[in-house]
């Protein structure tokens, strides 16, 4: 059964979401992923993307963009922790970076 997505994940939970989430890890109690693209313009557009779709879910990423590099670190703030809402917002990020 799936976590519901606004409670804070169990380390089961949380196991079970970093086997589907290729390079993801916990680093500071959120999730965590450098991803490495081809150019400043292909990392730009994939955060264009991602932000479309993080505003659609009214759930923001914290980001750090260094030319072909982008540090995604997720958690849900108001509820103290990583929840289903992360992971969604990880696996949407995922599927965009393909």
């Amino acid at each position: 059964m799936a976590p519901a997505k606004r409670n804070v994940l169990t380390e089961a939970e949380l196991t079970a979401a970093l086997a589907i989430l290729p390079g993801w890890s916990i680093a500071n109690g959120k999730l965590h992923k450098q991803y490495k693209f081809k150019s400043f313009a292909a990392a730009l557009g994939w955060m264009v993307s991602v932000g479309v779709e993080a505003e659609r879910m009214d759930h923001h990423p914290e980001w750090l963009n260094v030319y072909s590099r982008v540090t995604v670190d997720l958690t849900t703030h108001d509820m103290g922790g990583i929840t289903g809402w992360d992971v969604d917002l990880a696996k949407k990020m995922e599927q965009l970076a393909k």
